[in-house]
């Protein structure tokens, strides 16, 4: 089993410039789940009394107007319950950057699913309504896209289908109710296809979907692929543990959901980019789950993980040059490092990008998806 190290030198390690990685050695089950993490020169995470994979003193650098710090976000909403709170308006009209994030959330189609559309910590995020979202960490979100979301997630569920899979039973809940807080989201692409499963950033502190998992997992479903955003449990062993019960649910309904289990892949950003490799590295069986097929590939986004060994699938990353948080020469090292072992590896560094560009809408980086999709059908 893997250790995850966390140590209080993400900052110097980040923004110093990495060293190479090393192969595999750690075990996860050291990490406790807090909210802030910092990182060491191997790449791996340490026990210590916070853990959130990704931050550093680097996030200060995030100060566009869609992110915003820890600190900023928690001071926000606990301004923002001292005002009197109005009982949320419900409508039939579609959505629009005008909506309020509280009638997305309360809305009857999506039963009680729907307070995990947004972080279930509420400190992390701020903004009354779509158009306003924003999320800690995390830049360039596109409203625009955040509504065609909700408007997709919304007329799916309205039409009958299933978007939404829990992936623990309810005796597993009363054992664990953080449980509770975890599930499939599901965009479904063509019957019988491959699928993805997108695991979203948060520095392992609460599921920034929105901006990190939910828009890959539209994109890979207009281009006719079943895709996955997994949401799951704070703390980097228990986040692994729901992805491997997400893959093995997957597996295990593979009939129902009509997909194809052959050669699927593993997105991440951020902290959900440590997950995808550890989990494609190491397999399932070492988070719980019992052994399946390893992923055909994983893609990679901003995370200044490091270690590496000749287990790790097929991998594609891209990251922004202006990134405070997950160093670009540090994910470069590494993939050489992967790719001197034989194993397929694709490289994007993107000029002025910093943490967090999800599908980067409107930057420099859009279009990365279809590289990424391209990557991953070499490897059919």
């Amino acid at each position: 089993m893997r250790k995850c190290v966390i140590t209080l030198a993400l900052a110097i390690f980040c923004l110093s410039g990495c060293n190479a990685g090393t192969s595999h050695g750690a075990d996860v089950n050291s990490v406790k789940s807090s909210s802030s993490i910092t990182e060491s020169s191997s790449g791996k995470l340490s026990s210590t009394a916070e853990n959130t994979s990704d931050v550093s003193s680097g996030i200060a650098e995030s100060s566009s107007d869609n992110s915003l710090s820890a600190s900023e976000s928690k001071a926000s909403f606990s301004s923002d319950i001292e005002e009197e709170v109005s009982e949320p308006v419900l409508t039939s009209e579609p959505y629009s950057r005008d909506t309020r994030i509280s009638n997305v959330i309360n809305d009857p189609v999506f039963g009680d699913h729907g307070r995990l559309i947004f972080p279930v910590d509420e400190g992390y995020y701020s903004g009354e309504t779509l158009g306003d979202l924003r999320l800690t960490w995390y830049n360039n979100i596109d409203p625009d896209t955040t509504v065609e979301i909700a408007n997709y997630m919304r007329s799916h569920a309205e039409s009958g289908e299933v978007i939404f899979y829990d992936i623990y039973s309810d005796s597993e809940k009363t054992a664990d109710p953080r449980k509770e807080d975890t599930g499939l989201f599901f965009f479904k692409g063509t019957p019988g296809e491959k699928f993805a499963v997108c695991s979203a950033g948060g520095g392992f502190a609460y599921v920034g979907a929105m901006q990190d998992s939910f828009p890959h997992a539209l994109e890979l479903s207009k281009r006719g692929y079943n895709a996955f955003a997994v949401i799951y449990r704070p703390g980097a062993q228990t986040a692994c543990e729901d992805l491997s019960r997400a893959i093995a649910f997957i597996f295990d309904h593979a009939d129902e959901l009509e997909v194809d289990t052959d050669c699927y892949s593993l997105w991440g950003g951020s902290a959900g980019a440590r997950m995808s490799a550890w989990v494609g590295s190491d397999g399932t069986e070492d988070f719980g789950e019992r052994a399946l097929p390893h992923a055909g590939a994983v893609i990679m986004q901003y995370t200044g993980l490091s270690d590496y060994s000749d287990n790790d699938p097929p991998t594609y990353v891209c990251v922004g040059d202006s990134d405070g948080i997950a160093n670009w020469r540090t994910m470069k090292t590494r993939l050489d490092n992967i790719s001197s072992l034989g194993i397929d590896t694709e490289f994007h560094v993107y000029e002025g990008l910093r943490h967090g560009f999800g599908i980067g809408t409107g930057t420099v980086a859009e279009g990365w998806v279809d590289d990424a999709v391209r990557f991953w059908e070499k490897q059919f």
